[in-house]
C-alpha cells in the first residue's frame, strides 16, 4: 500500500500528523513524524500524500565554489553526514561530499569538502594503529593544500584521539576533531550545528588541533577546545566537552558562525607541517584505588611505560611502592598523575609522595591521564633514551602541560 518514503497523513482519535512512511512492523504502520519521532498506527488510519522525486538520502551534485576555501574532511565514522534510512526506521552514516550537503546545507555557503574515509568504527573500538593512520591521513591533506581539516569522531574517545593527534602532527592550519551525541533522527540531535561551528572554525586564523563542540544545552554556539586539555564530562548531554585547568581557546557563535579565538589559541601559519606518527603502544593507564593489590601490577612487568592516576597530589597506598620500584629498575617509565579534574601533582607534600618520588615515580604535573597515555606512546616512540624520555614528558609540547593553573579553574 505504501512505499519507504511516501508522506503520508496520520488520522486517529481526531488528530492529524504528518509524517514519512518507513515500513510496516507487526500490522502497525512506522511512521517518521515530522518531530522526529516515530510512532505505530494501524495502516487504514494513514492516508498518503505524495511520493517525493526526492527523500533525505538522495544525493545531488557538488558545485565546487571558487571563491570558498576547500576543506578536507577525514571520517573514523563520525555522524556528520547521518541520515534516515527510510526502510529500516534507524540512522545511517553515509560519507561523501554530496551526502554531507544533502544531510546539513548549511555547510555549502562556508567551504568546498573533500572526504577522505579512513575507518567506520564506533570510537571504543579506537586504536593507536588507527591513529597512526589518521595522522598520516590528515597530514596528507594538508600538504595538499587544505584551508583545514575537519575529524569527524565518536565522542567516548574523542579526547584521546585529539591528543594523539596534537603530538603527532605539527600543523599550519586548523585540525578540528567535531562529533555528536544525539543521533541525527533526533529533534534534539547536535551534529548539525556542531558540523557547521566545526567547519567555521576550520576556516578560522586556528593553527592546532582542537574539538568543536556545543558549549551549552542552548543552540547558540561551540566552544574550540585544546585537543590536549579536552575531556568528556557527562555520558548524553550535548554540553559534555569541556576544557580541564584553562578555558576554550575560542568559540564559535551560531548561527551567526562567527569564530572567536583567545590569545592562548596558536595561530595559522604559526607552525611548519610536519609528521611525527611513531607510537609505542607498549604502554598503560592505572588508575588507583583502596585496596589495590600489588601483585596486580605483576601483569604490567614488560610494559615499556605506565599511566598511574592516583589520589590527590598523586599518591597511591605504600604497599604498591616496592612493585613499582621494581617496575621502574626493569626500565618501565612511571609517571603520576592525579584523579582529580583541577590542579597538579606534587608528590613532594607527604611521605607517600617523597617515596614514590625515590622509587623512580615521574611527577605529571597537569596532564590529565589519558593524554599522559598518548603522550608517553608518543614520546617512547621516538625517544629511547629514558632519561631524555622522562625530560620530554614533563616538559610542554602541545599545550598539554602548563607551568601554572588558570585563576578559578
Amino acid at each position: 500500500m505504501f512505499s519507504s518514503g511516501d508522506l503520508v497523513v496520520c488520522e486517529y482519535r481526531g488528530l492529524n500528523r504528518n509524517g514519512v512512511y518507513i515500513t510496516e512492523r507487526d500490522g502497525m504502520a512506522v511512521v517518521k513524524l515530522d518531530s522526529g519521532y516515530n510512532i505505530g498506527v494501524p495502516p487504514a488510519f494513514c492516508r498518503f500524500v505524495s511520493r517525493p522525486d526526492s527523500i533525505p538520502g538522495k544525493q545531488h551534485e557538488v558545485i565546487h565554489d571558487d571563491n570558498l576555501p576547500d576543506l578536507a574532511i577525514v571520517s573514523t565514522g563520525g555522524t556528520i553526514a547521518s541520515r534516515i534510512d527510510y526502510r529500516t526506521g534507524s540512522v545511517t552514516s553515509q560519507f561523501n561530499a554530496s551526502d554531507i550537503l544533502t544531510a546539513i546545507p548549511e555547510l555549502k555557503h562556508i567551504a568546498n569538502y573533500r572526504t577522505v574515509p579512513v575507518a567506520t568504527i564506533l570510537s571504543e573500538n579506537m586504536t593507536p594503529a588507527i591513529w597512526q593512520e589518521l595522522a598520516r591521513a590528515v597530514y596528507r591533506e594538508i600538504q595538499r593544500g587544505a584551508a583545514g581539516v575537519i575529524v569527524t569522531h565518536g565522542t567516548d574517545t574523542m579526547g584521546y584521539s585529539a591528543a594523539a593527534l596534537s603530538f603527532m602532527v605539527d600543523t599550519s592550519v586548523p585540525v578540528i576533531f567535531v562529533g555528536s551525541q544525539r543521533s541525527a533522527d533526533r529533534p534534539s540531535s547536535d551534529n548539525a550545528m556542531n558540523a557547521v561551528c566545526a567547519a567555521a572554525a576550520a576556516t578560522s586564523d586556528l593553527g592546532e588541533v582542537a574539538v568543536v563542540m556545543h558549549a551549552t544545552t542552548s543552540d547558540d554556539y561551540c566552544s574550540i577546545h585544546r585537543g590536549t586539555r579536552v575531556r568528556k564530562m557527562h555520558t548524553s548531554r550535548r554540553d559534555a566537552f569541556r576544557s580541564l585547568d584553562m578555558a576554550p581557546i575560542g568559540e564559535v557563535s551560531y548561527p551567526s558562525r562567527k569564530v572567536t579565538l583567545t590569545s592562548d589559541a596558536v595561530r595559522r601559519g604559526t607552525r611548519t607541517p610536519a609528521l611525527h606518527d611513531t607510537l609505542d603502544p607498549h604502554c598503560a593507564l592505572l588508575q588507583f584505588y583502596p585496596g589495590m593489590p600489588a601483585d596486580l601490577l605483576d601483569a604490567y612487568e614488560g610494559y615499556h611505560g605506565i599511566i598511574i592516576a592516583g589520589t590527590g597530589l598523586g599518591h597511591t597506598s605504600t604497599t604498591l611502592i616496592p612493585e613499582l620500584k621494581n617496575l621502574h629498575d626493569s626500565g618501565t617509565l612511571i609517571v603520576m598523575t592525579s584523579q582529580c579534574m583541577h590542579g597538579r601533582v606534587c608528590d613532594r607534600v607527604y611521605d607517600t609522595g617523597r617515596d614514590l618520588l625515590n622509587a623512580g615515580v615521574i611527577e605529571g604535573g597537569n596532564l590529565l591521564p589519558e593524554v599522559a597515555l598518548v603522550k608517553m606512546m608518543w614520546v617512547l616512540g621516538n625517544e629511547k633514551d629514558r632519561t631524555k624520555a622522562a625530560e620530554f614528558l614533563q616538559s610542554d609540547l602541545k599545550g598539554e602541560c602548563m607551568r601554572r593553573s588558570a585563576h578559578g579553574l
